[in-house]
């Protein structure tokens, strides 16, 4: 390894000389490099992430999956076809954010991934199909359109479609901050899902997934939702409830015309996981919402419906599976254009908040 200094210009710099070019290649050999020269990169008046805003198209991404399915085994190895977001200002890597991997995984007719298990957390979301369970520590979880379905960390896995039919879903997950600090550990579970029956309900959402009610069986706080399943029918009778209460003159809605929830653990009141929040939001038609900042980048999937979406000096129009990577930081506007939109949105926000790094501006309000 080498390190390499470039001497710093402008005031508080030291003026150049022999001397201070000595200075520096001495800090060079024991890998050593000043503050004063790297300040202003390091400490900038507001995040400048190496993340830059940028779209995929559904329609470009699921054929791609497609033709993988017909090249690619799922076995052993290469454990799952998924295929990851590589955000362009990330030097290649596998990761949509410095802190957030999002990927398309596809599973073919009859298809079985094998189990395995991983410190990172993550989650599927379902854009379209249906006839795939997941199989999370041995709790068969039913995949269907809308559904958020969660799988925290070591927590043994697998995926089977008893379909004629493929399927494809995000996955999202929490690897590229493991992988920075160093937190990852991987283990292989049996070839084979343990349990290829096909229930409607897994078992985690018979004991948990009633309203505002937890067993009292299990009262200490869990650091994940011990929820396998967030199903779309709830969630979109709570965004539908939030509009209507709006045109009866009631509060509940984040801004005009925007609905949104966020995926809880019953265990805590919490984020659903510890590196993780996620959340579902619908606009009317016509609607645009406030400009927002935040520290902590998120990654938003359109469901359904047609929209504009700015980051930044980015706008694209977007419409069903598209997703879009907001950076930290970066401000984020949305349009539902001609029809409602809805959009499903996960972020590395409980990471900020835990190191009381968080902040937020909405523009137009005080703050």
């Amino acid at each position: 390894m080498t390190v390499s200094i470039t001497p710093g210009e402008g005031p508080g710099q030291p003026e150049p000389s022999p001397e201070l070019d000595a200075l520096y290649r001495g800090f060079e050999q024991e890998l050593l490099i000043p503050l004063w020269t790297e300040i202003g990169d390091l400490m900038p008046p507001e995040p400048r992430p190496a993340a830059v805003p940028h779209a995929w198209r559904w329609k470009s991404l699921l054929p791609l999956a497609e033709r993988a399915g017909e090249l690619v085994p799922v076995g052993r190895g290469g454990e799952r076809r998924a295929i990851a977001l590589a955000n362009p200002g990330l030097g290649g890597r596998p990761f949509a954010t410095p802190t957030l991997w999002a990927a398309i995984q596809y599973l073919g007719p009859r298809e079985n991934a094998p189990e395995h298990r991983h410190t990172q957390h993550a989650f599927r979301f379902v854009v379209e199909g249906e006839g795939v369970w997941t199989v999370v520590n041995g709790d068969p979880v039913a995949m269907r359109r809308g559904d958020f379905l969660l799988t925290p960390g070591w927590q043994f896995h697998g995926h089977h479609n008893v379909s004629d039919e493929p399927m494809a879903w995000l996955d999202g997950l929490d690897i590229p901050f493991s992988h920075y600090v160093g937190s990852t550990f991987f283990e292989f579970g049996p070839d084979e899902v343990s349990d290829t029956s096909s229930p409607d309900r897994s078992r985690s959402e018979r004991l948990w997934a009633h309203p505002g009610l937890r067993p009292v069986s299990s009262t200490e706080p869990l650091p994940s939702s011990p929820i396998a399943a967030y199903r779309w029918e709830h969630t979109d009778a709570a965004l539908a409830d939030q509009l209507a209460l709006e045109d009866e003159g009631h509060p509940g809605v984040l801004e005009p015309g925007h609905a949104a929830v966020r995926f809880t653990n019953p265990s805590t009141g919490g984020d659903v996981m510890p590196t993780i929040r996620a959340e579902f939001h619908r606009l009317r038609a016509g609607t645009t919402t406030a400009t927002r900042r935040e520290v902590g980048s998120s990654v938003w999937q359109v469901f359904q419906g047609t929209g504009t979406v700015r980051v930044g000096d980015h706008e694209w129009r977007a419409e069903q599976g598209d997703l879009i990577v907001v950076p930290s930081w970066a401000p984020l506007t949305l349009t539902a254009n001609e029809t409602e939109l809805d959009l499903f949105r996960f972020g590395d926000a409980p990471i900020f908040e835990r190191l009381h790094a968080d902040r937020v501006h909405v523009e137009g309000r005080h703050q």
